[in-house]
């Protein structure tokens, strides 16, 4: 006969091999939980799970130029939202990931930007030798985003490296040269290759000079010997699936000639038009819905064809403006035009869409008036390009607007004009926390 205390000790046995057993089935079920999320739940590319699962992180750049600015409204309720909470935005574009400080078009780019709240991540789309795509924002650029030249396949660049040459006083007579092209390599070569910086030094007499010059603004500390990932067009695509983000793929033209000749002999049968499709074919693929991809070109025929070919997909593709200067940019009728044949979307440099007035105040151009008035949603590009602002030679980017910027925190000023004011649906930037923090603060979606 069992005792109180026997009988007590075998009641706590039990439940408590009761309470372990439904711990270990709630762990079990957590797991699976867990399991499942690292699976493809939204299979749409909405981000509905990863969204929930990745904090937001700004770092103190946002701060840095908030502190900055002049004092006023603007600087105030930016003040105002300093602790948060952050979330991702569509406003903010990863412009080749985060690539004011890491290798641009790598997975730890598209990673860094993913968690600086950029809700929608750009991958730059070429070709290599057996016309596989690749992420990288030019089909001839490997000699410098990569470490191509420091390895065997350098002896396949289109042009190898050949040293500057240099007076007696040092004088650079003729630049340091190379071309390496992805469809110089298969895509197996490819992917063995390192992403860096973009920089190259045409004062360079050797491959390990060459590849230095890193502007002094950004830094190689990111691009070390185990990063660098370089990413196939459909890894980008299962990548920012993960990552939760919306996709931005942009057709860069083929520097080889089309219809491409992968054997050279003649018989090239690559058109352009196979080229484009197979961009758009790779995401129905991977079942992404076509309201989470904004394909891109500077080629208006790509655009065309996507509107003609894959209507749901061109229905939100963009146009984007090669413009180098004001008198090179779109009239009104043209605007008009390019509106009335179903693009939607244009995107010129910021420059297109600022000017300053009498009074020197930072207004909407007008490209920017002309653009809104044909119906035209408006996308821009590139902000955080241009290095240490103040020193008031800004080149391309604020070229319509130079005179008005007078401090590092005028970029959230310029934010604000372009938000506001021109009324853009989004925005590149090489850092997206800078854009984050704004559409945040200025709850943008």
């Amino acid at each position: 006969m069992l005792t109180k205390k026997s009988a007590f000790s075998a009641l706590t046995t039990s439940l408590l091999l009761i309470a372990l057993s439904m711990a270990a089935t709630t762990a079990s079920a957590s797991r699976q939980h867990d399991d499942d999320d690292d699976h493809d739940h939204h299979s749409d590319g909405s981000g509905s799970h990863s969204e929930n699962s990745m904090k937001i992180q700004l770092g103190p750049r946002p701060y840095f130029l908030v502190n900055d600015m002049q004092g006023g409204a603007l600087k105030r309720r930016l003040k105002s939202c300093s602790n948060g909470p952050f979330h991702k935005t569509d406003f903010s574009i990863g412009h080749r990931g985060a690539a004011l400080q890491f290798p641009e078009h790598t997975k730890e780019s598209y990673e860094a930007a993913a968690r600086m709240g950029a809700g929608v991540v750009e991958c730059d789309v070429t070709f290599t030798k057996d016309k596989e795509l690749v992420c990288r924002h030019s089909q001839c650029d490997l000699h410098t985003t990569t470490n191509i030249l420091e390895t065997p396949l350098a002896a396949k660049c289109t042009q190898p490296f050949t040293p500057a040459q240099l007076d007696a006083d040092g004088n650079v007579v003729q630049a340091a040269s190379a071309q390496c092209c992805t469809s110089d390599i298969t895509l197996e070569e490819f992917k063995t290759l390192r992403g860096k910086m973009d920089s190259f030094n045409p004062a360079a007499t050797t491959v390990a000079a060459y590849l230095g010059a890193n502007p002094s603004w950004r830094t190689d500390l990111y691009a070390g010997p185990t990063s660098g990932t370089l990413l196939t067009h459909k890894e980008s695509i299962r990548l920012f699936k993960r990552l939760g983000v919306k996709m931005t793929p942009e057709l860069k033209n083929a520097s080889v000639p089309m219809p491409y000749d992968s054997d050279g002999d003649g018989t090239g049968d690559y058109t352009q038009q196979n080229y484009a499709q197979q961009m758009i074919d790779e995401y129905k693929a991977e079942d992404v819905k076509p309201r989470n991809v904004y394909p891109q070109s500077f080629d208006i025929r790509d655009i065309r064809y996507w509107i003609a070919k894959e209507p749901e997909f061109g229905k939100q593709a963009v146009y984007l403006d090669d413009a180098n200067v004001v008198a090179e940019l779109p009239s009104a009728a043209q605007l008009a035009a390019y509106k009335a044949e179903g693009i939607n979307i244009v995107a010129p440099p910021i420059f297109a869409l600022l000017d300053v007035d009498d009074s020197g105040n930072i207004v909407p151009s007008r490209y920017a008036r002309d653009a809104k008035k044909a119906g035209l949603d408006i996308i821009t590009w590139t902000l955080e390009r241009s290095g240490i602002l103040v020193d008031g030679n800004n080149d391309f980017y604020y070229q319509t607007f130079d005179s008005a910027i007078k401090r590092e925190g005028d970029m959230m000023k310029v934010l604000d004009v372009l938000a506001r004011n021109v009324g853009i649906r989004g925005i590149f930037s090489d850092w997206p926390a800078t854009v984050s923090y704004y559409a945040n603060c200025m709850n943008i979606k």
